[in-house]
């Protein structure tokens, strides 16, 4: 195999990304794919060796001098281990603000700070949850919720719901021309709102996951 081939070769079975590679080796990322797709002809001595470093390889292996893959990688990999799954990528996605696990508080929608969400979440934007009316869903003070713009959702799905211009966290319920926010602890009354009421709810989007802290 020749370097762009050895190069794509390891990224493949390493799992990485070129942007990872990129903040390994300090290699522009639009350099690593013009080395991995054989656009450049030459790639600089110092750059093979940063590249082999990063993957855990020897230069001479990179460069074909070598057919054995000579690894200067530890003697074990700890995501080889039974159980252990190496962590997803991570995108940004922008934190509209604070919801409330309890009683509704003011919506905010200005995103000034970013979650790194797991890339295969398809969500559109992140909230911080205040309070514990959710905890029977094992949402908690603090924690962030992921949430897809929506609508709409299920009977019974955990929503983002925006009363007038405050917001909370809740399981929607349609009875009728009534709907029902229901939190997921006993302590807490239902919402209802029927008639006139219901021009001041809307669904900002159904919850799709969310991370927790270690407690």
């Amino acid at each position: 195999m020749d370097i762009p081939s050895r190069i794509m070769a390891l990224i493949r079975d390493q799992h990485v990304s070129f942007r990872e590679l990129s903040e390994k080796t300090g290699i522009p990322k639009s350099a690593i794919q013009r080395y991995a797709t054989g656009e450049t002809g030459k790639i600089p001595l110092d750059r093979i060796e940063l590249l082999a470093k990063a993957f855990g390889v020897t230069s001479a292996y990179l460069m074909g001098w070598e057919d054995a893959l000579s690894s200067t990688k530890p003697a074990y990999d700890i995501f080889s281990l039974p159980g252990v799954s190496r962590p997803p990528r991570m995108i940004k996605k922008p934190r509209l603000g604070t919801i409330a696990c309890g009683k509704p508080i003011l919506a905010v929608e200005e995103a000034e700070e970013y979650d790194d969400v797991p890339e295969n979440i398809e969500c559109d934007f992140t909230l911080r949850c205040k309070g514990d009316s959710m905890i029977n869903a094992r949402i908690y003070d603090g924690d962030t919720v992921y949430i897809r713009a929506q609508e709409q959702v299920e009977n019974g799905e955990i929503a983002a719901v925006r009363i007038g211009d405050e917001a909370t966290l809740k399981r929607v319920y349609y009875n009728g021309a009534r709907v029902i926010l229901r939190a997921c602890n006993p302590l807490y009354d239902d919402l209802e709102y029927e008639g006139t009421q219901l021009e001041e709810i809307q669904v900002m989007g159904k919850a799709v996951a969310f991370t927790s802290m270690i407690r």
